[in-house]
């Protein structure tokens, strides 16, 4: 991978302040990777995503794009802000129009992109954050998590190469949740690099390549997030917390004097390293699009009648959201955890998710399990 950003000995004061919000930091992001960005409140996380974007210039150090220095200059900033797109905390603090609609399709049009476009890329964003029937909806008669919503889908329709989200789960629903983590694979199956700063440790400990952990301005480790929670002392000083399936997986292991290598990350791992699976149940993959699930399923069902369904990806789940399914949220883990425990169930998802199934299959097959499945 090449570097999309890199920050050296960075730091950043606010106007009129002596502290250093970002203190020498040092930081390297690469392109296509999936990106948590963690640490307490105040640590710095909405000042690094402030200064990636080029609205804070550091007082000292560099950050470059690319390669090169950030450009500071109005075609340099517009530049660089064309391919990134922010999901900021507040929701209300990206929102520029009064009308739902209008306000995802404000990003797009300052592009220059022409009506077509603009209302193909409005009605997929706002669909893929289940939006759709509120497009003429004032805003300001939104809850704070569907104005989120909104904002999420003004980003998305942005098409960006690199996305940047701070807290982009807080003030959703457990549904709307799991949403945003499949919207961010996906944005990394398309290629772009994805940042996610969130408190929510444990949906992003099943998700994220690299760990980047902020404390006191400076980042304090980077890397897989098993070297930074293995050592206690170094979390707790972070304030932070270890994920709950990687504290069950030290605890059990340590009982039982079992290696804690490899680390499960969720409940199909997690049930294959500890439940000892006599077999595979079989797992029938079923790649999708919106256009064609609705054939795809009947075809599919008429010889599995009864076997535990699931739907992976919001056009799959829009497609078939009048059909009888089992699992229409963390359905790829529940699928592959039905496989674990040798009962046979059926996915349909998104065809762009297939390297995300085929990883999943292959990351159990490091705990000693191989699961039947078949692509069809």
């Amino acid at each position: 991978m090449s570097e999309i950003f890199r920050l050296e000995d960075v730091t950043f004061s606010h106007p009129g302040t002596s502290r250093k919000v970002l203190n020498k930091m040092n930081l390297t992001i690469e392109d296509g990777s999936r990106n948590a960005v963690l640490g307490m409140n105040g640590a710095g996380k909405t000042t690094l995503f402030y200064t990636l974007t080029g609205v804070y210039r550091p007082q000292e150090g560099t950050v470059y794009n690319h390669g090169e220095p950030v450009d500071y200059t109005r075609a340099g900033l517009q530049k660089l802000r064309s391919d990134v797109a922010v999901i900021l905390q507040n929701p209300d603090e990206q929102i520029f129009s009064s009308i739902v609609e209008e306000d995802v399709a404000f990003g797009p049009l300052n592009l220059g992109l022409d009506g077509d476009e603009v209302e193909s890329r409005v009605a997929k964003a706002l669909r893929d954050v289940r939006m759709t029937e509120y497009a003429r909806r004032p805003l300001q008669q939104l809850s704070g998590g569907q104005r989120k919503r909104i904002a999420i889908a003004g980003a998305l329709a942005m098409n960006p190469k690199i996305m940047i989200m701070d807290e982009p789960t807080a003030g959703l629903d457990p549904q709307a949740s799991m949403e945003v983590m499949e919207l961010a694979e996906k944005l990394h199956l398309q290629g772009v690099t994805v940042l996610i700063s969130t408190h929510d440790i444990d949906i992003i400990y099943k998700w994220a390549d690299t760990s980047n952990i902020i404390c006191d301005g400076r980042i304090e480790y980077c890397g897989s997030a098993e070297g930074f929670y293995s050592d206690p002392e170094t979390v707790y000083r972070c304030g932070l917390l270890t994920p709950s399936i990687f504290n069950m997986n030290r605890d059990i292991c340590t009982i039982d004097g079992l290696d804690v290598s490899p680390y499960p990350c969720n409940c199909c791992e997690f049930t294959a390293k500890f439940g000892n699976p006599k077999r595979s149940g079989r797992l029938v993959c079923v790649p999708a699009e919106e256009e064609t699930a609705q054939s795809r399923y009947e075809e599919v069902m008429k010889d599995l009648n009864g076997v535990q369904t699931g739907v992976y990806g919001s056009d799959v789940r829009f497609a078939l959201k009048e059909n009888d399914i089992d699992f229409r949220f963390d359905a790829m883990d529940m699928c592959f955890t039905d496989a674990v425990r040798g009962k046979d169930s059926v996915l349909f998802y998104d065809s762009i998710y297939t390297p995300t199934i085929k990883e999943q299959a292959e990351k159990l097959s490091k705990f000693g399990f191989d699961v039947d499945m078949e692509v069809i």
